[in-house]
């Protein structure tokens, strides 16, 4: 069974920052390009980032470039999304997904708000 566990979601201050981290199991890890994908309140799923197997591809939306950062540990299976210089803007529930959006996680929630 696949799996994919978003954690490190809080509630931090603008110009605060966070490490979120999705644990993946159940399919090759290291195979896969992975994704963060977001949804703000009452608005649809924006993409966020992307990284390839190797982790030496990664891109980013332009709404957060020079901000955050994504990487991943394949001996851990885990992905992380470094996010600072946090704006209100940012708050929303963040999703790691699997290439081509086939596997999704719960999301963890980011709240930015003084």
């Amino acid at each position: 069974e696949v799996q994919l566990v978003e954690s490190g979601g809080d509630l931090v201050q603008p110009g605060g920052s966070l490490r979120l981290s999705c644990t993946a199991s159940g399919f090759s890890f290291s195979n896969y390009y992975m994704n963060w994908v977001r949804q703000a309140p009452g608005k649809g799923l924006e993409w966020v980032s992307a990284i390839n197997g190797a982790s030496d591809t990664t891109y980013y939306a332009d709404s957060v470039k020079d901000r955050f950062t994504i990487s991943r540990d394949n001996a851990k299976n885990t992905l992380y999304l470094e996010v600072n210089s946090l704006k209100p803007e940012d708050t929303a529930l963040y999703y790691c997904t699997s290439q081509g959006y086939k596997w999704w996680g719960q999301g963890t929630q980011v709240t930015v708000s003084s």
